[in-house]
């Protein structure tokens, strides 16, 4: 499956089940409405019947990787001496493959306890190049995407936030190496990485929320099921019903 060994041997984070259930709910709202910061999602908690506070919700919201004040994602606070370099995308057009990658890290619920995902896109097409699952917020298993995605070939650009994993010296070394360029987000503007922000929709919606993972084993075939469909049989109408892959590779 092009996972490293360490994935089969993860537990996933936990939390009390109270928080769980919040956490829950919390995903699906923010995935239907992620402009919610912290008090709209409190008063929608508070609205089914949770006699909940603020500070919880935000300290949920916080594990979970939710901005709240940003209608972005936001799955780690950039360190202030880590690199920051300028967004590149606005006003390119993006016309080829492999001209603009980027990346990102979603949260996946579980039965009991939740996962981390980290995937490479490409722009243009919309294949997905490589992922990745963790139990934390660490920065290796983002490498390990970013270089399984660089085995073959290599954008031009390469796109992110500005979370730590990201601007670390790691995974900024690791692009450089290749003579790559590298466009960050501007802080809080949901719309910079919009493509991909849009495979996790699609990903919740289309595999997560119709199951109910009970373990990390079932999380990796899960994933790998749906990225598998979604690369090759699952046709975008904004493609002409085209696949990714079709768009990826010219076939």
């Amino acid at each position: 499956m092009g996972l490293s060994r360490s994935s089969y041997y993860y537990q996933p984070a936990g939390e009390k089940p109270l928080n769980l259930e919040l956490m829950r709910i919390i995903d699906e709202q923010y995935t239907k409405t992620p402009f919610y910061g912290v008090p709209r999602m409190t008063h929608v908690l508070r609205a089914m019947g949770y006699p909940i506070g603020h500070k919880r919700i935000e300290r949920l919201m916080r594990i979970m990787g939710i901005q709240a004040i940003y209608p972005k994602k936001n799955l780690s606070r950039a360190n202030a001496s880590h690199q920051r370099f300028p967004y590149l995308l606005k006003g390119l057009d993006i016309n080829r493959p492999d001209q603009v990658w980027s990346i990102d890290i979603t949260y996946i619920r579980m039965k009991a306890g939740f996962m981390y995902l980290v995937a490479v896109m490409d722009w243009f097409s919309r294949y997905v190049l490589s992922w990745r699952i963790s139990n934390s917020l660490d920065t290796l298993f983002c490498i390990e995407a970013l270089e399984e995605a660089l085995v073959k070939r290599k954008p031009d650009i390469f796109n992110s936030d500005q979370g730590s994993q990201f601007t670390s010296d790691e995974f900024i070394s690791a692009v450089q190496a290749r003579g790559i360029r590298i466009s960050m987000d501007g802080r809080g503007r949901a719309m910079d990485n919009i493509m991909i922000e849009r495979l996790w929709r699609s990903v919740k919606y289309e595999e997560v929320y119709l199951k109910d993972y009970q373990t990390v084993r079932d999380v990796l075939d899960g994933l790998y099921g749906y990225f598998r469909f979604y690369n090759s049989e699952r046709p975008h109408q904004s493609f002409g019903y085209r696949t990714p892959a079709s768009m990826y590779f010219g076939s």
